[in-house]
């Protein structure tokens, strides 16, 4: 069944607020799938979650699991379980105890509860530390005790809340890897709540991203990422370029001419089939871009321009540069997939040749200066030539 988990039209406004924590979101989760909701703090995520979980009751839309409606529901009516970022572990109990708490309180047999608290500790590779407390091992192992633990009583759908935060980034790493496996053997509905968009791309299979309470776009990882819906989703997933553009001519039934402040004009693919005159914003991602010495050879569906490079900054696998084309100063992402000892590099005030194929600029009609202004992204002008 596809649509296992379904939130109707969910909204909800807390005592003293005028603008709603979630407005009229929706959406469905599939059997087995990782869902997560992504979006900046205050854009509502944890609250959808909450009211998810039985924790917060909605004002207005109905929730629904397998059919049904549990929207009035405790928590412990829901068959589901959360993880949440600090843990909430028992300190006085041991690893063991702490994964056999929820058995205990159903009353299950003690030798079923042996083995299945072995099973589940032995699944998160803590069993040989089950005797010890939770002031004894690291947070990586602490987040493992709390999957353990949410996942024993087999819940339909397993809800976390931001579960790697507190963790630094090899841990982070790491542990994403660990939820990855964990899914894999258990195969229930994983919820995953979090701010960080590479934590979302890597663990997801559909990523619904939120701002200001509403859910702006719902897709795979590629599909959010390539086809943005808006002006937001595009900025907020990884870093892009935009351009204030005008449709100004048709090249042929897929490819369009671009009139763009402050550059040439620019070839696109123009899979909305707008048209000439129309008003259109360009995002083009960082690693879209090529840089090079030289023109490119074959200048079909490649749009070129010099620009002179303003600031390098090397990363390892790959190097961030700013270039100035024009009015307008680019970021420009180069992967390392050569090695660069036996190549020469560019330097700073360098002049370059910039190109980018005509597919690889993504035309967007809904484009909000306040989610520009919020995400620190530089206003663009109000003119087109």
């Amino acid at each position: 069944m596809d649509g296992f988990i379904e939130l109707c039209g969910i909204r909800k406004v807390f005592p003293g607020q005028s603008v709603p924590a979630v407005d009229h979101a929706s959406l469905t989760l599939k059997k087995g799938e990782v869902f997560s909701l992504l979006g900046p703090s205050g854009c509502g995520k944890t609250t959808l979650l909450r009211i998810l979980g039985g924790f917060e009751i909605p004002d207005e839309g109905r929730i629904l699991i397998d059919g049904k409606d549990v929207t009035d529901l405790p928590p412990n009516q829901r068959s589901i379980n959360t993880v949440f970022q600090n843990y909430a572990l028992f300190p006085h109990l041991s690893l063991w105890d702490n994964v056999a708490f929820g058995l205990k309180m159903a009353k299950k047999p003690k030798k079923f509860i042996e083995d299945e608290v072995d099973r589940m500790l032995d699944m998160v590779d803590l069993l040989d530390q089950a005797d010890k407390k939770p002031h004894q091992i690291s947070g990586g192992q602490k987040q493992r005790v709390a999957i353990a633990r949410a996942l024993i009583n087999k819940p339909q759908l397993l809800l976390l809340d931001e579960p790697l935060a507190a963790l630094d980034l090899k841990l982070r790493q790491r542990m994403l890897l660990e939820l990855d496996r964990i899914h894999d053997e258990v195969g229930i509905t994983f919820l995953y709540v979090t701010h960080d968009q590479g934590e979302a791309m890597s663990l997801s299979d559909r990523i619904a991203v939120m701002n200001r309470g509403k859910i702006e776009q719902i897709g795979r990882p590629m599909e959010v990422y390539e086809a943005p819906s808006s002006s937001f989703v595009a900025a907020f997933i990884g870093d892009t370029n935009f351009f204030r553009a005008k449709v100004v001519s048709t090249v042929s039934e897929d490819y369009s001419m671009l009139a763009v402040d402050g550059l040439p004009e620019v070839l696109a693919y123009n899979d909305k089939k707008l048209q000439n005159g129309q008003q259109v914003y360009l995002s083009i991602r960082p690693e879209k871009f090529r840089i090079s010495r030289e023109a490119p050879a074959d200048p079909t569906h490649i749009n070129m321009m010099r620009g002179k490079i303003l600031d390098i900054i090397y990363l390892g696998s790959n190097t961030k540069y700013r270039v100035q084309c024009d009015h307008h100063i680019l970021m420009i992402t180069q992967q390392h997939a050569r090695f660069l000892l036996d190549m020469k590099p560019f330097t700073w005030d360098e002049e370059v040749w910039v190109s980018w194929n005509a597919d690889d600029g993504y035309m967007l009609q809904r484009f909000e200066e306040s989610d520009t202004n919020l995400l620190g992204i530089p206003p663009v002008e109000d003119t087109v030539p």
